[in-house]
């Protein structure tokens, strides 16, 4: 997100991430006050870029099946909302954290199309009428292990039943994990679908997971991105076009990393 995280070099000339919540202060700046205590020292050798563009996005995913649930090697995973940035993050961390089936759903065509060559096994398509969405989900993802839902509201009430009413053992556990809704802050989930399967629905943010653990974690996850682990496509751009920058944000799917120099 702009201005709350990003990578800077302390006057103690250690790189760090950092992340500034609930700040007037921001971080779209050459320069800006951090709180130590929410950040972590990079090795050296770190590409800043990469670390700026990828964090954010990448640790919904990470967190969430780290910190929120006990996910297992081999388990099956659907990504709601894949097709964004954190989706698209989010099926490359499933990848990388042993899931054996990863079906990628959104609404873009054209992005679905990209995400296999990040480790999806299967994509749904969200578009359309809602009898043959739920078809298309049903036919893909009844028996999924694990729902990393960035969507929310409708979308993912419909989901929720799709997946139930096909799912093959009802008995099999089901694990969906709210990260994001930016489809919708409520959803209308029926009765049925909770009573109908071993449906367990949990959160995962601040607040859910401390900031300790969300801490904690970071360091891991710098480590892969450093790697060169995950697709990563950044744009470095000057901090003195940052108006041009806010203003293609909406026609591209690259990671706008804002940079102190002119």
């Amino acid at each position: 997100m702009p201005g709350i995280d990003g990578v800077g070099r302390g006057t103690d000339g250690r790189l760090r991430y950092f992340i500034l919540p609930d700040t007037t202060l921001g971080a779209m700046a050459e320069q800006t006050v951090i709180d130590t205590r929410r950040s972590i020292v990079l090795p050296e050798d770190s590409d800043p870029i990469a670390v700026a563009a990828a964090m954010n996005p990448a640790m919904s995913a990470w967190v969430a099946l780290r910190q929120r649930i006990q996910f297992q090697a081999g388990q099956n995973v659907l990504v709601l909302g894949a097709t964004g940035n954190a989706g698209q993050m989010a099926v490359q961390v499933a990848k990388l954290s042993g899931a054996d089936q990863i079906i990628a759903a959104g609404r873009s065509a054209d992005r679905l199309a990209g995400l296999p060559a990040l480790g999806a096994t299967d994509t749904v398509l969200l578009g359309g009428d809602a009898a043959t969405v739920a078809q298309r989900l049903g036919r893909a993802a009844a028996d999924v292990d694990v729902v990393m839902d960035y969507l929310w509201g409708q979308p993912t009430a419909a989901a929720m039943v799709a997946v139930v009413t096909d799912r093959a053992d009802r008995g099999k556990p089901l694990t969906w994990i709210e990260i994001g809704s930016v489809a919708g802050p409520t959803a209308s989930i029926p009765s049925a679908a909770l009573r109908a399967a071993r449906l367990q629905i949990v959160g995962s943010g601040q607040g859910s997971v401390s900031t300790r653990e969300i801490l904690a974690e970071l360091p891991a996850l710098a480590q892969e991105i450093t790697k060169g682990t995950f697709e990563i496509d950044a744009r470095p751009t000057p901090l003195t076009q940052v108006e041009q920058a806010w203003a293609d944000a909406a026609h591209t799917t690259q990671r706008i990393v804002l940079t102190p120099q002119s």
